[in-house]
């Protein structure tokens, strides 16, 4: 399944959820968004959003600083 992940194609061997692409991908950021498409999707869904090939995921996390 090919992906474009923050502008960068990714290949992958398996279709997978939000939470199995941020995983794989080493995300450990606890606050992050992501959107499908130009859809930001609720944090609720991340375990079940099934990605689909081609889609434009874009990740983004939160640092915080004073």
């Amino acid at each position: 399944m090919k992906l474009v992940v923050n502008g960068e194609e990714r290949v992958f061997e398996k279709e997978m959820t939000i939470n199995e692409l941020v995983k794989a991908l080493g995300i450990k950021a606890p606050n992050y968004a992501v959107a499908v498409g130009m859809e930001v999707i609720p944090k609720s869904e991340y375990e079940t959003y099934k990605l689909k090939d081609g889609d434009k995921v874009e990740i983004v996390t939160f640092v915080g600083g004073g």
